[in-house]
């Protein structure tokens, strides 16, 4: 766990995945704001990577993939940054029917 992490640690971190140690977690911890916010990454067994995001709630909960690092991490910066583009690029599916309705 690293708190406030810097953009060469999301590097790092990222460059660091492997079998065995393959995912990371940003998470945005906000009292103000309920629910659960974050990004992850999965390097999946074909080497190819899942990227999930979560806005608050399951029903905002999206996923896609791609072979690209170079992408991964610019969407983790950007998420991390609040950059308003940093979904563009991908093909986002929503799978919030995966989880169970929020209770708000």
């Amino acid at each position: 766990m690293v708190k406030q992490p810097s953009k060469p640690a999301i590097g790092r971190m990222l460059a660091d995945l492997q079998r065995g140690n393959a995912h990371l977690v940003l998470e945005r911890v906000d009292e103000e704001r309920p629910g659960s916010w974050y990004i992850q990454v999965l390097l999946r067994e074909n080497n190819t990577f899942q990227l999930e995001y979560r806005d608050g709630v399951a029903e905002l909960h999206f996923q896609t993939q791609t072979i690209s690092q170079e992408k991964i991490l610019r969407a983790l910066l950007g998420w991390a940054g609040a950059a308003p583009d940093w979904r563009d690029g991908f093909m986002w599916n929503n799978i919030s029917e995966q989880f169970g309705p929020s209770t708000r």
